[in-house]
């Protein structure tokens, strides 16, 4: 069973599913695990290393496998995106900044663009710098964001505009989709697709330790906090108006809220944040997960989540998949 659209017709994939570019997380195992069970992986390039970068897609063997970077960061590495491109990826996936300075040098080497936007302004500048795919982030989503908007609300309302304005370019719901319910829900909203990644995050396949994922699977989505602790202790330049979404624990019982005690502390802090990752302490170190947590109770292989993702979003919305066709079209 498949969910066959525009999207899907696009990147010649058999399903609507992309794999959010988790930093590190989203390495060539999941993208590429991704990208074998039907859908689009995306490669988590983060922040930016391009050591990294290159050893990843040394070992990618699919064409359906892409990658994303936080784009504020890329200022500061100006060959970042030349040699990204080389690799020729199904799509680069910009986030967090003004994907202006790098759209045209994707452009002209004709990978689509993938922006990521958390409010209507931002999903017109992106149609406006020649995203192929906007991404509607609502602030259930795991990791970094505005928080602003749900993707409830904002996915129809981008929807519309786009096919008022720019009804060429497609549209991915980000945060709150986990299982087929949530699929289903995305495309009903008028998205082309979903942008998925706690529920990849407790994937099989994911580059994160066992540990992390089975003490996230006992957490709920009330159990989530908006926070810029970690970014603090971390020392990574979020702009103030973002802040990221983790699984609560008791670092951020301490310092949310405390923000100016954490830097006046931050070297003491830091060496017991990193002692705790290294020993997988997750009382301190952070777990970057979604709301959707709450209802992810296993870990699971890739193909089997994509399973019922689409055979449960085929199910409810009652169609088979010829007629899905006209979905997003």
């Amino acid at each position: 069973m498949s969910l066959q659209n525009r999207l899907t017709e696009k990147f010649g994939i058999e399903h609507p599913v992309v794999l959010a570019p988790m930093d590190y997380v989203s390495d060539w195992r999941l993208a590429t695990a991704v990208a074998e069970a039907g859908g689009l992986g995306l490669i988590g390039g983060g922040y930016g290393d391009e050591a990294w970068l290159r050893d990843q897609f040394d070992h990618v063997t699919t064409d359906a496998v892409g990658c994303g970077f936080i784009t504020w960061s890329m200022a500061q590495q100006p060959r970042l995106l030349e040699k990204t491109i080389g690799y020729r990826p199904a799509a680069i996936f910009l986030s967090f900044a003004d994907p202006a300075p790098h759209a045209p040098a994707i452009r002209a080497a004709g990978i689509p663009l993938i922006c990521q936007v958390h409010d209507v302004d931002q999903a017109r500048r992106a149609v406006e710098v020649g995203a192929s795919v906007v991404a509607a982030q609502g602030g259930e989503a795991g990791g970094h964001g505005t928080g602003a908007r749900s993707t409830f609300t904002l996915v129809p309302e981008i929807a519309d505009v786009l096919r008022r304005e720019a009804p060429d370019v497609m549209l991915l719901a980000a945060g709150g989709i986990g299982d087929g319910r949530g699929l289903a829900a995305a495309l009903a909203l008028g998205a082309d697709g979903a942008l998925v990644g706690t529920r990849f995050w407790a994937a099989e396949e994911a580059a994160i330790p066992r540990a992390a994922q089975h003490r996230a699977l006992s957490a709920g989505g009330d159990d989530t906090i908006r926070q810029s602790a970690f970014d603090i202790v971390r020392e990574k330049p979020w702009p103030t108006r973002y802040t990221g979404r983790v699984l609560h624990n008791d670092f951020i019982r301490r310092w949310h809220g405390d923000e100016p005690g954490l830097r006046g502390a931050l070297r003491e802090r830091q060496t017991q944040f990193q002692a705790a990752v290294k020993a997988e302490d997750y009382d301190v170190a952070n777990l970057i997960v979604g709301e959707v947590v709450g209802q992810i109770d296993r870990v699971d292989t890739v193909a089997s989540i994509i399973d019922e993702m689409v055979g449960t979003a085929c199910s409810i919305l009652g169609r088979t998949s010829h007629d899905l066709a006209a979905i997003g079209s």
